[in-house]
């Protein structure tokens, strides 16, 4: 067994250098010294003394330092030889700069005696840049004391280790492992073409096989393969020396990162051994495309979803618009198996096909991807089907959602503002009453109660269009609302716009709130005169038609029946179609600021909706806008207006103005209606929630005339409660306050009897008068 040694004649090459420095110093001191015993005079004489003692001094310092330095190396050397003197792997210890202080002995036996003065020589053979890498980890060591790599050779591989020992030695072992895989020495022999490759398909290893295939010795993947990513088991095409040829790949996982490819020869496919597929006349469009995106093949049915079009220089791009991310890119994920099989739904470009249905109107179609392959290449197969109409379908259902979401919105904005309303205005009115027109705040405060009464109207708007302000519908002959409104519509349009009526004469009946009705027409009307910039003709006439079947339009259903229908028609400007669906949102114009609320048109659509109706619009652009809103006609009297006129037998009341419980959880409106009560002479009992009512009616001294209640509240609702209190006080009467429409409480105060509804904000005469009237 060789035994551990030092490179460079001796293990102590940093004593020996010191050594050296001291032998050369005392060469200099003994001249110094024989010039001062024979130069005469005494002073140059003492000079070269002194010098040369110095010198002889400084020798001593230098061998004492040489002798610690060498017994310090003796001293690491010797732990290093017990340490790693006998490791099976070769380990040396070099400097910084990478030359080598030592080597164990299986350093010695693997490189021989006669070595390279570095470590770098010695890898040179097994690593390609070896100095690179030693650098870098030996950086890395001496941050963190010790790294490892493993690093793949031709040979195979090796781990090379590298730890700080001190601030300028490190220690380095190299442990090889013998490559015993077909890629190894035997791969020569071998009469199948293998190549062995890293993960970024750099080639390390090619037989004589693969070469004698290719004519050359391939560096990289793609001077093998025609196609970018190859996967076991899969037929490929090679490009060989004269052309190309197909072959079925077979990958084997070597050590490290490495990658053993075989080429196995393809079998000859035979034309009985081929199923033929009549892909042409299948009821399915059916597409193939390639890598690149370029269509190669279209059936018949495809080819009718498309259109009329030519096919041979289509790519998936200008069949299909991209939606959120390229479709080529979506392509090439599926055939290179980085995404699996899936469909998306896509955009069809402008066409002439089954689907377009002509004009500009969009067209869907889903789109299916899979992966085959076909003559060694992979390739993509596409199913498309037409979903033209669920993508409207789902359009229409967004809208339908949004819609509805900003009704709720609006109507929660409007219930709160109801109950600060009716604070603010009801206040107002107590103060008016103790100023007289003379008085210097009167000018003040009527200001404060109309802006009040302008934030109430507005706030009514949001409920319009949230379906949740409060109606009062009679039965109307809509003949006659019109003849009646045409005066204020006529000075609304003014003297250069021409307004026509043209009435049904047999048109019936209709329920709904008048007043609302005419504020659906003044806004229809308003907004026809100015989309005509203040010059054409508005037509509004009536109908009377009959649906014998439903009828579905702009994704809604007309019930078979009769309706009566307005349509209101202008010469103007006309709606933009990406405009046309936005119309109705709370807040969206198109006027100047300044011009309008945008309030308008969601008005008109919450009335009608309220009122059990329905409203289209047809417009283009500069060939004028209709409005058509449809009601139902109402033919006989209902139960609940028959019973409306019956007469209201009038109520004993006991001595006295009266008791009133008031129930309201706003502090301010309950403050206001108190006062206002009291001040009409009513005793007042105040609740701030039906809980606290209800356990003051357990007293049964208490006697009580009339509940004012708020419908929503915290806990308990007022009908709720209401109707538990009239179990034990059946002859009180009840009048619920909301801010909500007043069916938001319809069915519940069905069965509650002597009830009325004041909605929200009310003023101080509202109040009081609807009280009286319950009372009296």
């Amino acid at each position: 067994m060789q035994s551990p040694g030092y490179e460079g004649g001796g293990i102590l090459n940093g004593a020996r250098s010191l050594a050296v420095r001291a032998g050369w110093l005392v060469a200099v001191a003994a001249v110094c010294l024989a010039l001062a015993i024979l130069v005469g005079e005494s002073g140059f004489r003492f000079t070269l003394a002194v010098t040369g003692l110095a010198l002889l001094l400084l020798t001593c310092v230098l061998w004492a330092m040489a002798r610690i330095a060498r017994r310090e190396e003796e001293q690491m050397n010797a732990r290093l030889s017990l340490l790693i003197g006998e490791d099976v792997a070769p380990c040396f210890s070099t400097d910084i700069m990478g030359q080598i202080l030592f080597r164990n002995s299986a350093a010695i036996a693997r490189f021989g005696e006669q070595t390279p003065a570095t470590l770098a020589a010695h890898l040179h053979e097994q690593i390609a840049s070896p100095s690179a890498v030693m650098y870098r980890l030996q950086s890395r060591a001496a941050q963190h004391g010790g790294v490892h790599e493993d690093i793949v050779t031709r040979r195979g591989h090796l781990r090379l280790s590298v730890h700080r020992i001190a601030s300028d030695k490190f220690l380095w072992r190299i442990e090889e492992f013998e490559d015993r895989s077909p890629a190894g020495r035997g791969a020569e022999g071998l009469s199948l073409p293998m190549v062995v490759a890293n993960r970024a398909g750099v080639v390390l290893f090619s037989n004589e096989a693969m070469r004698r295939v290719l004519g050359e010795r391939p560096k990289r993947l793609d001077r093998i393969f025609l196609q970018p990513k190859v996967t076991s088991g899969e037929e490929v095409e090679v490009a060989t020396a004269t052309g190309s040829m197909r072959a079925i790949v077979a990958e084997l996982d070597g050590p490290g990162d490495r990658r053993e490819i075989f080429l196995l020869p393809a079998p000859a496919q035979r034309e009985e051994d081929t199923v033929q597929v009549d892909f042409e006349n299948v009821p399915v469009a059916l597409m193939k495309f390639g890598l690149d995106g370029g269509l190669r093949l279209a059936n018949r049915a495809a080819r009718d979803l498309l259109g009329e079009r030519s096919v041979e220089t289509m790519t998936l791009h200008d069949l299909f618009e991209d939606l959120g991310r390229p479709v080529n890119d979506w392509l090439a994920d599926v055939i290179e198996q980085r995404l699996p099989a899936g469909a998306e739904m896509l955009r069809l470009r402008g066409s002439s096909g089954s689907i377009s249905g002509g004009g500009d109107e969009e067209n869907f179609v889903q789109v299916q991807l899979s992966r085959f392959v076909e003559k060694g290449r992979a390739q993509a197969l596409a199913i498309l089907s037409d979903v033209t109409a669920l993508k409207k379908m789902e359009a229409q259902f967004d809208q339908s959602q949004k819609m509805q979401a900003i009704g709720q919105l609006t109507g929660g904005i409007a219930h709160d503002f109801n109950n600060l309303l009716t604070a603010i205005s009801g206040h107002c009115d107590l103060l008016l009453l103790r100023h007289g027109h003379e008085d210097t705040d009167f000018s003040d405060l009527e200001q404060i109660r109309q802006n009040a009464n302008r934030a109430a109207a507005l706030v009514s708007q949001l409920l319009a269009f949230s379906r949740k302000q409060t109606l009062k519908p009679e039965r109307l002959d809509l003949s006659d609302v019109l003849s009646e409104v045409a005066h204020l519509l006529n000075r609304l349009v003014g003297e250069r716009i021409t307004l026509s009526l043209k009435n049904d004469p047999g048109l019936g009946e209709v329920r709904a709130d008048r007043r609302r009705l005419e504020q659906v027409l003044m806004n229809l009307v308003v907004n026809a005169r100015d989309a005509m910039s203040g010059k054409g003709t508005i037509l509004i006439e009536t109908e009377d038609i009959s649906l014998s079947q439903p009828v579905s339009r702009d994704g809604a259903t007309v019930p078979a029946g009769r309706w009566a229908v307005i349509r209101v028609t202008d010469s103007g400007c006309g709606i933009p179609p990406d405009r046309i669906g936005k119309i109705f949102e709370p807040f969206f114009t198109t006027k100047r600021p300044g011009e309008g609320t945008g309030l308008g048109l969601s008005t008109v659509y919450g009335i009608v909706k309220q009122s059990g109706g329905y409203v289209f619009v047809d417009s283009a652009p500069d060939q004028g806008t209709t409005f058509e809103i449809l009601f139902p006609v109402r033919e006989g009297l209902t139960a609940g207006e028959i019973q409306a006129e019956e007469p209201v037998r009038p109520l004993m009341l006991r001595n006295g103005a009266g008791v009133v419980l008031l129930v309201e959880d706003e502090a301010a409106v309950r403050a206001f209606a108190s006062r206002a009560l009291k001040m009409r002479g009513y005793t007042v009992i105040e609740a701030a929630n039906a809980e606290e009512a209800l356990d003051l009616l357990q007293d049964p001294s208490l006697v009580v005339d009339i509940f004012v209640t708020d419908v929503v509240m915290p806990g308990l609702d007022g009908p709720t409660w209401v109707k538990r209190a009239l179990e034990d006080r059946p002859d009180a009467r009840v009048v619920f306050v909301s801010g909500y429409t007043e069916d938001h409480l319809a069915a519940d105060q069905s069965q509650i009897p002597n009830s009325v509804f004041l909605p929200k904000p009310f003023s101080l005469n509202d109040l009081t008068a609807t009280v009286q009237g319950q009372l009296h």
